[in-house]
């Protein structure tokens, strides 16, 4: 009788090694998960700023002139059909407001008529560990730390 219960199932020292085993496991696997994203939203961040370049291309060939903000680039308002120097609609929305992909971007002007482009992870060392920057030169340019990244930082090659 006992033979019989006993096969029909783990005991609870069983049960319970078979979790810390999950766990252990788990432990291990997580922060190379967390990094392998945290990677993965800093090729989304380079991705990004060569959509603002392309897209600053276009706004050039159209208006002239280079977009001073994220905004001009983006969408128009809603109930507005046509495209204006205001907002272009040549990028999504959500990089319109500036943030996308756990980056915040910035586009800025500069005296000469061009443009800078600076992105800064939205929480350093979770959604990114490295700040870009990139002007109309097109060359991206990383910086490891918090700082932002300037046209002194190391080229991305």
């Amino acid at each position: 009788m006992r033979r019989n219960r006993r096969s029909r199932g783990f005991s609870l020292i069983e049960l319970l090694i078979v979790i810390a085993i999950i766990l252990i496991i788990a432990a291990i696997a997580l922060p190379k998960l967390n990094k392998a994203r945290m990677y993965s939203q800093e090729m989304a961040a380079i991705s990004t700023i060569r959509t603002i370049h392309t897209a600053q291309a276009q706004y050039m060939s159209q208006f002239g002139k280079f977009a001073t903000t994220l905004t001009e680039l983006g969408p128009p308002p809603s109930g507005q059909a046509n495209a204006t120097a205001a907002a272009a609609d040549l990028i999504p929305g959500d990089l319109a407001l500036g943030e996308k992909s756990g980056y915040k971007f910035i586009l800025g002007s500069t005296p000469n008529g061009g443009y800078t482009v600076n992105a800064n992870p939205a929480m350093f060392n979770t959604t990114g560990s490295r700040t870009f920057f990139s002007d109309q030169s097109i060359v991206v340019r990383e910086n490891f730390g918090q700082e932002p990244a300037t046209v002194n930082s190391k080229e991305i090659k």
